[in-house]
């Protein structure tokens, strides 16, 4: 998230703007929420997953 927030460059004045981005590129001013709700669904549904794998014994040889 931090970097879809505003951003001025202090040397060139230029600003990183997320959803100008959006906008222009995009043509869609929510991508960025869209973008980041995808994530947190990924990361939700990897856990799931993670949960029903099969649990391994591994033994390490001493």
């Amino acid at each position: 998230m931090e970097r879809q927030c505003v951003k001025t460059d202090k040397d060139s004045g230029i600003t990183n703007d997320a959803n100008d981005w959006a906008i222009e590129t995009m043509h869609n001013p929510r991508y960025p929420l869209e973008l980041f709700c995808r994530v947190v669904r990924v990361s939700l549904e990897t856990l799931k997953i993670v949960d029903n794998l099969l649990k391994l014994d591994i033994f390490t040889a001493e």
